[in-house]
């Protein structure tokens, strides 16, 4: 049996979107929907992908999926993320810490908030 590890998707990465294959390809499997605690701030990186910052305030909970991934695979899902996305742990709302996608703090200088949204999904939903 492979050895899997949980990682927690808020962007490309998630079902049906443009990333979604470099899961698929080293055969992780989608386990749940979720939500963070309330604790992320989101920005989109040029109406590409999203990026996920954990803060001290004014943090909400973000949409996430929790997938199932090999950990020969976590490296080459790493190697495959835009710049500025980096793994780190993500806290869910249940209490759960898993990692997870998270943006680096330069990545999000001058970018567009959609926290208000929730997660990326909705963003685009509403665009």
């Amino acid at each position: 049996m492979t050895e899997t590890i949980k990682l927690a998707v808020n962007g490309t990465l998630m079902r049906g979107l443009e990333l979604n294959p470099n899961l698929l390809n080293v055969n992780a499997t989608f386990e749940r929907d979720a939500q963070t605690e309330p604790a992320y701030r989101i920005w989109s990186i040029d109406d590409k992908y999203p990026a996920m910052i954990k803060v001290s305030s004014g943090g909400v909970a973000v949409a996430v999926e929790v997938w199932q991934v090999p950990l020969a695979g976590l490296g080459v899902i790493l190697s495959q993320e835009p710049p500025g996305l980096a793994i780190g742990k993500v806290k869910l709302h249940d209490g759960e810490e898993v990692l997870g996608v998270i943006g680096e703090p330069l990545t999000v200088a001058g970018k567009k908030e959609i926290t208000e949204f929730g997660g990326w999904r909705a963003y685009q939903d509403a665009n």
